[in-house]
């Protein structure tokens, strides 16, 4: 039986349960999140040695910064004296000096002063380092894995690095130039769910399945942990796009990485992403960013930003919501997913492939 196979078996959605116990939220922070791929930044953000940006995975708190012999470093945002706060938001250090005991420590993690400290009995400079994090560079974009033994993401979502390139030749030189933040009144499940499915596109996404893609072109096949999203452009685009700029210019692609970040490449092509990080049980924070060639302004990519915010983004808001109120009745009750073998438009596959992957990762298991 093919790994795919599992997905298009016959099941019922996941319990309500699951996206509602706040017990079970907790243990999720030390399961399915702590042992995934989670986006930090672009490494636009850490251009000079001593840049870096703060950020939240798990519920931990971590920096990401660039050290002196140009390594991107990640590290828990932990002072290793008595645990205080080290750096807030994003700037540039030639140090990182704790505020609350004015410890120093250099731009690869090591110690470098701790006042009052020298002849001190049990003191051992050399022995103190801030504790580091796994990190990769997935095409300019950084993404962190609290896991010391977590796999490569090449190997989770295998060749999806040089498709990506396929669809996008000039991904290497992307730059954000927009970022739009939202909230998900919803658990996170349910909107990565929602994300990944096209069966709602025709009842609810007018302005996506007219002036983006064909909807009955639609596709989406699992590569790994990965769900790679695919349709023909509209006819009917509603923003200029240039076909020349690669050979798939003409299409609508997604990269869902499993479990909170999606790269899309709308037609033209324009980039941009999707990343979710849920704050508790009901409530996931999440925000888009928009992408252009070095950075330049660029009237189109700020034209489709406010178009989806409106229109996609906005009724996606609205149907995980109700979702999410609906699954705390109790009339409730898990219904049949609409799975197509041919992994086809009107098909949940994607929401038995996430169900899977969760589970494996509740349990501690590979795929």
């Amino acid at each position: 039986m093919l790994m795919t196979d599992r997905f298009v078996a016959a099941q019922r959605a996941m319990d309500a349960d699951v996206y509602l116990n706040p017990s079970i939220f907790e243990a999720e922070l030390d399961t399915v999140l702590a042992a995934t791929w989670q986006y930090a930044g672009h490494v636009s953000e850490l251009a000079n040695p001593g840049d870096y940006v703060s950020f939240e995975i798990a519920g931990e708190p971590l920096f990401t910064l660039r050290d002196n012999d140009g390594e991107i470093r990640t590290f828990f945002n932990v002072c290793m004296h008595r645990g205080h706060q080290l750096v807030a938001g994003s700037g540039s250090r030639k140090l990182i000096v704790c505020p609350y005991h004015a410890w120093s420590y250099r731009l690869d993690g090591k110690l470098h002063k701790a006042p009052h400290s020298d002849g001190r009995a049990g003191f051992d400079a050399d022995e103190i380092c801030l504790t580091q994090v796994q990190t990769e560079d997935f095409h300019g974009f950084l993404f962190v894995n609290l896991d010391p033994d977590a796999r490569p993401m090449d190997e989770l979502y295998p060749g999806i690095r040089a498709t990506m390139v396929d669809f996008l030749p000039s991904i290497d030189r992307m730059q954000p130039i927009e970022r739009r933040e939202f909230v998900a009144e919803s658990n996170w499940k349910v909107a990565v769910e929602n994300y990944n499915e096209c069966y709602h596109c025709k009842n609810v996404h007018a302005s996506f399945s007219r002036g983006v893609v064909l909807p009955d072109s639609y596709t989406i096949k699992p590569v790994g942990q990965c769900l790679h999203h695919q349709a023909d452009s509209s006819p009917d685009q509603y923003y200029d796009i240039d076909l020349e700029a690669s050979p798939h210019a003409a299409e609508y692609t997604s990269f869902y990485l499993w479990p909170l970040f999606s790269f899309q490449v709308y037609p033209g092509p324009v980039l941009n992403t999707f990343c979710w990080r849920p704050e508790s049980v009901g409530r996931t924070p999440f925000f888009r960013e928009w992408f252009s060639l070095d950075g330049a302004e660029s009237d189109v990519v700020h034209t489709v930003a406010e178009e989806d915010a409106n229109t996609t983004v906005a009724e996606d808001l609205r149907l995980v919501a109700s979702v999410q109120r609906g699954m705390a009745s109790r009339g409730y009750r898990p219904g049949p997913l609409i799975l197509d073998p041919d992994m086809g438009l009107n098909s949940e596959h994607t929401v038995a492939a996430i169900k899977a992957w969760y589970q494996e990762a509740m349990l501690g298991e590979r795929s």
